[in-house]
């Protein structure tokens, strides 16, 4: 029996495009989420395709280690680390949540060499909340 012959683009040949010349991203998104147990820092081209990205769980950190500014610090140098590597020279910087690592992400974003256009705050705050809980008899 004769062997099939596989289509030029086909996922069985392996990549689809070549990748000899790594890719070079000039300007990009930097994401971080900081809650209180955790920080997630995430890189994105402009269009929004995750380039890279990191946390503190990631990097090692367990338990309630995870929620200090260090540990925000530490995952923000991570997830920068390969974007500086591919060319990235200018991001925006939007943060999400209460949690500590905050400051500690951006003054490593800071650090990192990337000129920053803006940082932008979204955190999510209600305009009147929920109904709270009723008030507890003794």
């Amino acid at each position: 029996m004769a062997k099939s012959i596989p289509k030029i683009g086909s996922r069985k040949n392996g990549r689809i495009g070549s990748r000899k010349h790594p890719r070079k991203i000039p300007k990009g998104l930097i994401y971080v989420q900081a809650s209180f147990n955790n920080t997630i820092v995430t890189v994105t081209d402009v269009r929004g395709r995750v380039i890279s990205w990191s946390s503190a769980g990631s990097c090692g950190f367990k338990g309630t280690r995870r929620g200090t500014p260090f540990a925000a610090h530490t995952a923000a140098a991570n997830a920068i680390q390969t974007v500086v590597d591919q060319g990235m020279q200018r991001a925006e910087v939007i943060i999400k949540g209460p949690g500590l690592g905050r400051d500690g992400a951006l003054k490593a974003i800071r650090r990192s060499g990337i000129l920053l256009r803006s940082i932008r705050d979204v955190t999510p705050m209600p305009h009147n909340g929920c109904r709270a809980p009723k008030k507890r008899r003794v």
